[in-house]
């Protein structure tokens, strides 16, 4: 006869008719233990998913300030100016976010879904709210063709999800980023639309923006001194905003040159990227010539 505590027994009531026995002491032991690391968020996450809030917050401002009063035929252009101002500031502040939430992520630590979170954080306040602003745009400013703009903001959209995409699958060497990153692209376009150029030649640079978002054009990665000179940047874009959507004087004509500043380092990046990778396929090249000479 077998031993009722014997684990032939024990393994005898899990698989037999008593397994009814057994599960629900099972489940209440479950119940009692901590929660696994992969369900807990840590300071890094609670920062992108502050991130992503400020994504659907321009969103809204930019529904509520910009497009709404338009189809309502309100003439507050006042109200549309600090709406438009809100929603680009909060995409700064999201860039803020995504920028400290690597910075503390490397410094502490992350949980394993910390980078899922910063991709869909990413898509919302880099990828949908400046898609969403170039489509309001298009419906408001006079000089605009709607679907024209409908259609760039589509390509602005699909450029950020390829990007992120790839930026979860390719790896890279240490310290570089193959395609303009999706914070500052997005605020390149925002900066496009509020210079207030043309339409044909701003539907030209938003498009422009979304290809080097999907190139391979390398950027380095905001660290160290990189990492404080952005953020200065963006406080001082976040204060030219300020005077622009309270009127003060001036105010119009700082904005445009901080959106000048933005639209030209943009294209300053890639030009000198291109230019030192040539210059290196240069130098390796006449190493190599000069290996084969006897």
């Amino acid at each position: 006869m077998t031993d009722p505590e014997s684990p032939a027994s024990r393994a005898d009531q899990k698989t037999g008719p008593g397994r009814a026995d057994w599960v629900p002491e099972a489940e209440e032991e479950t119940d009692g233990e901590e929660m696994p690391l992969s369900l807990r968020l840590s300071i890094a996450d609670t920062l992108t998913l502050g991130n992503a809030t400020c994504g659907f917050m321009a969103v809204y401002f930019t529904t509520t300030g910009i497009l709404i009063p338009h189809l309502t035929g309100s003439d507050e252009s006042g109200m549309a100016r600090h709406s438009a101002a809100t929603a680009v500031i909060l995409m700064l502040l999201a860039a803020v976010f995504d920028l400290c939430d690597g910075l503390v992520a490397r410094k502490l630590r992350s949980s394993p879904m910390g980078a899922e979170l910063d991709n869909l954080s990413d898509l919302i306040s880099f990828g949908l709210a400046p898609a969403y602003f170039v489509l309001v745009y298009g419906m408001v400013a006079d000089d605009a063709h709607q679907r024209v703009s409908a259609l760039a903001a589509i390509v602005v959209l699909l450029a950020v999800v390829l990007r992120l995409a790839r930026f979860s699958c390719v790896t890279m060497k240490d310290g570089m980023f193959q395609g303009m990153p999706s914070p500052f692209g997005a605020l390149t376009v925002v900066s496009i639309v509020l210079l207030e150029l043309p339409f044909i030649p701003t539907t030209m640079a938003i498009i422009g923006v979304a290809w080097l978002m999907v190139s391979r054009v390398e950027y380095p990665k905001p660290r160290g001194v990189l990492a404080v000179a952005m953020l200065s940047w963006i406080v001082g874009a976040m204060g030219l905003l300020a005077a622009w959507a309270f009127d003060a004087p001036g105010g119009q004509l700082l904005l445009q040159t901080g959106c000048a500043l933005q639209i030209a380092l943009a294209a300053t990046i890639p030009l000198f990227a291109t230019t030192r990778r040539a210059n290196t396929f240069r130098h390796n090249r006449r190493e190599a010539r000069a290996g084969q000479l006897p």
